[in-house]
């Protein structure tokens, strides 16, 4: 472990900020106010700079009560000019920023950090205010203020293009995950927390880890979900070439603080947290801060690359008995994470004694409990559990025949509803592959599917044309092959499927 040296040892250093000027001085730090205004904040009259001050120490005292010592008037020949916050300063080598710089081994650290945290979040205060400044609605308005803010770079500092889909993708995340929101806010997940988690302002001590510099100008800012506290960090670590430890610490407050992120709010808010600093570095650039335009465009680039990976998706994954669209599924399902749907296990769950089959007997097409009430049901039911898991931010993949072109509307339908990304595939075999594979399904026993070869030539006349999806040849292409392809389709950038796959 690091020592902290003596005061005496430590030079004089003047350090700024976009808002404040930090005077390092033997073993005190003295931060003053920048008369500044922004969107966030107006800093403008003095009195004001004061209570900013005060509310300064009092809330950072919650994470680090040995470093706020108070706060000293600024005062030359008698005349009040300002006020300060005095610190007590800590040892460069031992902050979190230059560790991580250096390549040293972080998890000790980091899990300290994620210790700290979770204490401080089981215990930070929360109320029905608190709760409203993180809803879908304030989370909305906090990204539009942000767009407000770097309008004027867009194009200059901030690439146009990048921008264009970062708005676009936030809009629609924000569009269909209020029931996640929701829950989140009604578990509790939601505080007055730290706000501005940034490895900089962490610092590791023999004593143990001293965290600094909560947001203190703007209490909405720091309302929020423990996950958005979390991810800073976790977006400071990855910014400083260290992604593996900031996953890692992810992992670390989650087991903590028994609290298993959803994984697309991990991406969501690590974008959101990612574009805050984008903002930072842009107003920074226009005081003339060297290095802040290159700063300002790699953080956007980050913003960009975690809310494409924050991205929703249902895949439809459909075609004939016997094509192989179970095996794709479910190989999707261990390649991505996402839930599987089968309109198999939901028939068995949702059936009509009325309509029902005799039990053992195998019914024939479009009867019994494959006629077109049943098959009604089970669809419904695919697509209502279904859009509870989108709106909770979880992909799912659906795998039916879906050979039916109502019912693929209905599916378009709920894609668009959740602001959910469309995958359609449609797996195909030959005939006789198809109905050798069905065979042996049926002597094995090893599916729910009760298709025999029969079924599959009638669904085959009667079934609608599916242009609108992409064909798999599951002939052609081995199990994984099949699933690289389909993932392949539905991760290209822009949000869309990309059909030059096929």
């Amino acid at each position: 472990m690091v020592t902290q040296p003596g005061s005496d040892v430590w030079p004089t250093k003047v350090v700024e900020t976009h808002i404040s000027t930090l005077f390092f001085a033997g073993d005190r730090v003295y931060k003053v106010r920048k008369p500044v205004r922004f969107g966030f904040l107006d800093f403008r009259e003095r009195t004001t700079r004061e209570k900013d001050c005060e509310k300064e120490v009092f809330l950072n005292r919650r994470l680090a009560p040995d470093v706020y010592l108070g706060v000293a008037d600024l005062s030359m020949e008698g005349r009040l000019l300002d006020h300060m916050v005095v610190m007590r300063r800590m040892p460069d080598d031992c902050q979190l920023a230059t560790l991580a710089r250096r390549g040293a081994d972080l998890d000790l650290w980091l899990h300290r950090v994620a210790e700290s945290l979770a204490a401080f979040h089981a215990r930070a205060d929360r109320s029905p205010a608190i709760s409203a400044d993180a809803t879908d609605t304030a989370l909305r308005v906090l990204w539009q203020e942000s767009f407000d803010e770097t309008d004027r770079f867009v194009g200059s500092v901030l690439d146009g293009d990048d921008e264009t889909e970062i708005r676009a993708i936030v809009a629609r995340w924000i569009g269909g995950r209020k029931p996640l929101i929701d829950a989140r806010i009604t578990s509790g997940r939601v505080c007055d927390g730290h706000g501005d988690l940034q490895a900089e302002d962490i610092f590791c001590l023999d004593d143990g880890v001293q965290i600094l510099d909560c947001i203190e100008f703007s209490d909405r800012l720091r309302h929020c979900d423990v996950c958005a506290d979390v991810t800073f960090l976790a977006m400071d670590l990855e910014r400083l070439g260290r992604p593996g430890a900031a996953s890692r610490f992810i992992l670390d407050y989650q087991q903590l603080a028994g609290d298993p992120f959803p994984e697309t709010l991990v991406h969501h808010y690590w974008a959101s947290r990612a574009y805050v600093r984008a903002k930072v570095a842009c107003l920074r650039s226009e005081q003339g801060s060297e290095g802040s335009r290159q700063e300002a465009r790699q953080l956007q680039r980050l913003t960009l690359d975690h809310l494409r990976r924050a991205r929703v998706r249902l895949v439809l994954v459909g075609g004939l008995p016997g094509s192989g669209k179970t095996t794709l599924a479910a190989g999707l399902a261990a390649a991505t994470g996402w839930t599987v749907l089968r309109s198999d296990q939901i028939r068995t769950k949702v059936g009509d004694p009325a309509i029902d089959s005799s039990p053992g007997q195998v019914p024939g097409y479009r009867e019994g409990r494959y006629g077109p009430a049943a098959t009604r049901a089970v669809y419904e039911e695919l697509l209502s559990q279904a859009g509870h898991q989108l709106g909770m931010g979880q992909s799912v993949v659906l795998d039916a025949s879906w050979t039916d072109e109502s019912w693929r509307d209905a599916a378009r339908e709920l894609s668009d509803r959740t602001y959910s990304d469309l995958g359609e595939f449609r797996c195909r075999a030959a005939p006789e592959v198809a109905a050798d594979r069905i065979a042996r399904r049926l002597k094995d026993r090893t599916d729910l599917s009760e298709a025999t070869p029969e079924i599959a030539r009638a669904m085959s006349r009667s079934a609608d044309s599916w242009p609108s999806a992409i064909s798999i040849d599951t002939e052609a292409l081995t199990p994984d092959e099949a699933v690289t392809k389909v993932v392949v389709a539905v991760s290209r950038e822009r949000g869309h499927i990309d059909r030059s796959v096929t």
